[in-house]
C-alpha cells in the first residue's frame, strides 16, 4: 500500500511540474493567492490545480481579442447552492462590464422551468441591474440568455417583457439532432429513470418523494421533524443506479439524458 501510494504522489507532482511548466503565469496568479509552493506539508490539491488551470483559461481568452460568450453556471458559481443571484452580489458589475464591451452572456442551469418568473426570484440582481443599465443607457440590446433544465428551456432578457424575461420556443433554436426525439421516447425514458428511482428509495429506506416535470424527474426530500436528510453516499449511489439503468434501457439508447447528484 505504502509503495503504491508512494507512485500516485509521485505521478501527481510530475502532472503538477508539468502543470507549472506549461501555465506559469497562472501557477504564480494562483501561488500568490493560495501559497502553494510556500506549504511543507499540504500537497497540491485538486482545488489548487482546478484553479490555476481556470486562470490559465482565462488569461489566455482576454488576450486573443474580444470574448463573445461567456456562460455561467447557477448555483455554487453565481450564488450559493439553494440561494438566489441578489442585487449587492460583487458578480452582477463584472457582468455589467462584460456586456458593455459587448460580450453576450448565457447562464446555464439544471433549474427547470416553464415559467419565466421563477428564473426570475433565483436571478432578480442581475436582470434588475441589466435592466436599470438599458433604462440609464448604457446599452442598447443586451444580449443575456438563460439555458434551463439541462438545455431543455431557453429564456431571453427582453426590457419589455414579464420579469423581463421571453421565453423561447423549442423550435426556433433546437438542433437538428434534437428534431428527431420522439416525445414517447422522452416519456419512456423518465418511466425508466422514475422506476430506478423508487427502487432506490425503497432499497436505502429513503425520506424521498418522486418530482417529474415534462422533461426531468428526480427525488426530493420529505418534509417534516422525523424525515432524515439525504447523505451524500445515498445521492451517489442513487445517481449512479439511475444511470446504469438507464444505459441498458431502450430509450436510453435513443435519447441523450444526464443523472446527476443535485447536492
Amino acid at each position: 500500500m505504502a509503495t503504491g501510494a508512494h507512485r500516485r504522489y509521485a505521478e501527481i507532482m510530475h502532472d503538477v511540474e508539468e502543470l507549472i511548466n506549461d501555465h506559469k503565469e497562472a501557477f504564480n496568479f494562483q501561488d500568490d493567492r493560495r501559497k502553494i509552493s510556500s506549504r511543507r506539508f499540504v500537497p497540491p490539491s485538486f482545488n489548487d490545480i482546478r484553479l490555476t488551470l481556470n486562470s490559465a483559461q482565462l488569461m489566455s481568452l482576454t488576450r486573443s481579442g474580444r470574448i463573445e460568450l461567456v456562460t455561467f453556471d447557477g448555483d455554487v458559481t453565481l450564488y450559493d447552492d439553494g440561494q438566489s443571484l441578489t442585487d449587492e452580489n460583487p458578480v452582477i458589475s463584472r457582468i455589467l462590464r462584460l456586456l458593455r464591451q459587448g460580450t453576450h452572456i448565457g447562464i446555464v442551469t439544471a433549474a427547470g422551468y416553464t415559467d419565466g418568473a421563477k428564473y426570475y426570484e433565483r436571478l432578480h440582481g442581475l436582470l434588475d441591474a441589466v435592466a436599470n443599465a438599458v433604462t440609464e443607457k448604457d446599452f442598447d440590446d443586451p444580449k443575456v440568455i438563460i439555458l434551463g433544465g439541462e438545455s431543455n428551456y431557453l429564456f431571453e432578457f427582453d426590457f419589455h417583457a414579464d420579469k423581463f424575461l421571453k421565453f423561447v420556443a423549442r423550435e426556433v433554436w433546437m438542433l437538428d439532432e434534437m428534431r428527431t426525439w420522439q416525445e414517447e421516447d422522452i416519456q419512456s425514458l423518465l418511466d425508466v429513470a422514475e422506476g430506478a428511482l423508487r427502487e432506490c428509495i425503497s432499497n436505502m429506506q429513503l425520506s424521498a418523494e418522486i418530482l417529474r416535470k415534462d422533461r426531468a424527474v428526480g427525488i426530493i426530500p420529505k418534509t417534516g421533524p422525523e424525515n432524515k436528510k439525504f447523505n451524500r453516499e445515498q445521492l451517489e449511489e442513487t445517481v449512479l443506479v439511475t444511470q446504469q439503468v438507464l444505459d441498458l434501457s431502450t430509450p436510453g439508447k435513443k435519447i441523450p439524458f444526464c443523472a446527476f447528484n443535485g447536492d
